[in-house]
């Protein structure tokens, strides 16, 4: 339920947090984990500066992840705390998932077991009914975009590119990781159409489980596939299943990977009915109480740990040293350059809402949301997941 966590109100802040390390980092943000000094709970906080935001015509997207995210809470989700600004970037704290997410694992040549991927697909499939609950579509389904928590439970993050749509309304947007967008996403694109919905969630779904099984995806898609092209593929290309996996898995597999949307897979009813999870017991799976077939080593931090030396020593405004540095440039704010500066970021972002839960957004934002209507929805990508150890964010994203 929304707002069941016990959380102190008070105006948060950064103070409030000790930064611990650098896990992960994207296009124009990244990720720490942090201890609450009050709490000494940990979590991971994903951390925006505001005028590389602005230049990169991003703070739509930031807020629509913040609007999402302020109205969802699930087990099987990575779920926000707290928000909050600086002078110079914009927080958000969310659940610590210290597991890694599955592609860090697939290159480091885990084995992932049957039983193990068949509790990720039944744990992202509650997710995504929820989701769907809530009118969402997360279109950016992805192993980079599945956490681990230390027990080797799976939790969905990103929604950067998430949309919302209710009573029939359809997206049109070119948005998501090519490899693992659903081809009515591309025919949308070229042709109009009457869009999309739910569906590409599942399509996603049923590629990233594919590829989790098999090392590899169903489709040969990369970034330098033209739409045009990808359409034909789809209607020329047969996914080829592997001759060891059980039929029911198969038969599955197919029910998500079925080209036409209409026909495919994409409620948890229908996931249910499928004879291959016919043994599941379902609230067991919601509640944890299902051994996970794989739990990651609890020794080390399953992520680059390349991240750590850079934040200290490349960037140019480590974390670390943030209080410092805003106490001294607060002391030179007088001069007319500095007070220039300012008063533009403030005013792209001065309505940035603090985040004391997961209570509703009543402050006005700063920029229009996005419509509701697909037709209207920016083109654009997610950074990095938060909390995640790893992340690479690319215009209509592919996979690299």
């Amino acid at each position: 339920a929304v707002g069941s966590h016990d959380r102190r109100p008070g105006s948060i802040n950064f103070d409030h947090f000790q930064i611990l390390r650098a896990i992960g980092k994207g296009s124009f943000g990244k990720v720490c984990i942090v201890q609450k000094r009050d709490t000494e709970k940990m979590y991971a906080m994903k951390y925006m500066n505001k005028q590389q935001c602005i230049e990169r015509d991003e703070v739509r997207n930031v807020f629509r992840e913040l609007e999402i995210l302020q109205e969802i809470e699930h087990v099987f989700l990575v779920n926000l705390w707290y928000s909050f600004q600086d002078e110079e970037d914009m927080f958000m704290v969310v659940d610590l998932l210290l597991g890694g997410d599955l592609r860090y694992h697939l290159q480091q040549n885990v084995q992932f077991t049957e039983d193990a991927i068949k509790l990720y697909l039944c744990e992202m499939t509650l997710a995504l009914d929820y989701l769907q609950s809530q009118h969402i579509i997360h279109r950016d389904i992805k192993p980079d975009n599945i956490l681990l928590d230390e027990q080797g439970h799976a939790h969905l993050t990103d929604f950067n590119i998430a949309t919302i749509i209710k009573d029939g309304e359809r997206a049109t947007a070119l948005a998501g990781t090519k490899p693992y967008m659903a081809p009515e996403i591309f025919h949308s694109f070229v042709s109009g159409g009457t869009g999309y919905a739910f569906e590409v969630d599942w399509w996603s779904l049923g590629v990233t489980v594919f590829e989790v099984l098999r090392g590899w995806r169903p489709y040969d898609i990369h970034a330098s596939n033209s739409v045009e092209s990808l359409i034909q593929l789809f209607s020329t290309v047969s996914v080829q299943y592997s001759s060891t996996w059980p039929k029911d898995l198969v038969s599955l597999l197919r029910k998500l990977l079925t080209v036409n949307p209409e026909h495919r897979f994409s409620s948890l009813a229908q996931m249910q009915t499928s004879p291959y999870l016919s043994d599941v017991n379902w609230d067991a799976v919601y509640e944890k109480k299902m051994e996970a077939g794989f739990v990651p080593n609890k020794g080390r931090l399953h992520c680059d740990p390349t991240f750590e030396l850079e934040e200290m020593i490349l960037e140019s405004r480590p974390l670390h040293k943030k209080k410092k540095r805003l106490a001294k440039n607060r002391s030179r704010d007088n001069s007319k350059d500095s007070q220039s500066v300012s008063v533009r970021i403030y005013r792209h972002t001065h309505w940035w809402p603090s985040r004391q839960g997961n209570g509703p957004l009543t402050r006005r934002l700063p920029v229009q949301i996005p419509s509701r209507q697909g037709a209207t929805e920016q083109n654009t990508v997610p950074t990095h997941s938060p909390g995640a150890c790893h992340g690479r964010p690319l215009l209509t994203k592919s996979d690299g």
